[in-house]
């Protein structure tokens, strides 16, 4: 469900005239980044996850990309957090996107283009099903590899980077799974078309680096800091694909994704064909604080009040 005001360039404006000219750069060559947020129902009415976070690394991604605006952090943050009130939400996906408008037609965009800065919010439930929670997902390893770290920016949240990931999910649908999981340069395990990936093997969780040209996740980051509560042993390295069907749990993480089970990979089941005691550890700490249940002990919830 779409809502009804959409903040853009500083002004509201309704959904119907949330419009962008065909000759956007953004729409030719993929200049843009973004963010996608959810704020969660708690007792104490809607809160952001993580939204500081999210912000500057959106702040990030226009530098690397050399897009120029005039806005901070704490002006995107007051900005969705009045979306979503005005909006009436009680939950929500909130997309936080900066991009090159018309102006240019051609690779070089800048100062030849006007920059153009957009939130918007939708209804969002799981984004890979309600039952993939428990029941987990299936998913296959992809014959479309992550780009090598000196052909695109993999740590920018950029447009054009999602390309790649269309291919990526696209195959996957076509083949009869959830999602697709690709490889790196290296033919070492990279990620989800949307999710960063977590594989358990032995009692320990092993998770690709920077290296295997993953987005370096928010919740990524969420549930590594939960696990490290846990006492969890971690290690980064690099995965081979044959120890994604040797694990005994995978999760993905992901804004939209959350934390998901990975049911099975390339039609190999994975550990009991469901989520595994690790990912619902994860999982029980992680929506106890999104949802209000748990107190709050790592401050990532903004609550959005009236």
């Amino acid at each position: 469900m779409t809502a009804e005001w959409v903040w853009r360039n500083g002004e509201f404006v309704k959904w119907d005239d949330a419009t962008v000219h065909v000759s956007a750069h953004a729409l030719h060559y993929g200049s843009s980044v973004f963010e996608g947020i959810r704020a969660y129902d708690t007792p104490k009415g809607p809160a952001v996850f993580r939204l500081r976070e999210h912000t500057e690394r959106l702040m990030q991604g226009a530098r690397v990309m050399r897009i120029d605006h005039e806005y901070d952090p704490d002006s995107l943050d007051s900005a969705i957090i009045e979306t979503i009130r005005r909006n009436g939400h009680e939950s929500c996906y909130i997309r936080p996107i900066i991009f090159r408008g018309s102006g240019a037609i051609g690779l070089e965009g800048r100062g030849r283009t006007e920059t153009e800065t957009v939130i918007f919010t939708i209804e969002l439930g799981r984004y890979l099903g309600a039952e993939a929670i428990e029941q987990g997902v299936d998913v296959q390893i992809s014959s479309f590899r992550r780009m090598a770290p000196d052909t695109h920016m993999a740590l920018v949240k950029a447009g054009g980077n999602y390309v790649n990931s269309q291919f990526v999910s696209m195959e996957a649908h076509d083949n009869g799974f959830e999602e697709g999981i690709a490889l790196d340069v290296n033919g070492y395990v990279s990620e989800g078309a949307g999710e960063n990936i977590f594989v358990i093997l032995d009692g320990v969780v092993y998770t690709p680096g920077a290296w295997s040209s993953i987005l370096m996740g928010i919740t990524r980051d969420s549930a590594l800091r939960i696990l490290q509560s846990q006492g969890v042993e971690i290690r980064f390295q690099p995965v081979a694909r044959e120890m994604l069907y040797m694990a005994d749990e995978i999760f993905f993480t992901g804004t939209a994704a959350e934390v998901t089970p990975v049911r099975s990979v390339d039609r190999i089941q994975i550990g009991c064909g469901a989520r595994g005691p690790v990912t619902e550890a994860v999982q029980n700490e992680f929506f106890a604080i999104t949802s209000g249940e748990k107190p709050d002990k790592y401050n990532w919830l903004t609550f959005v009040k009236g």
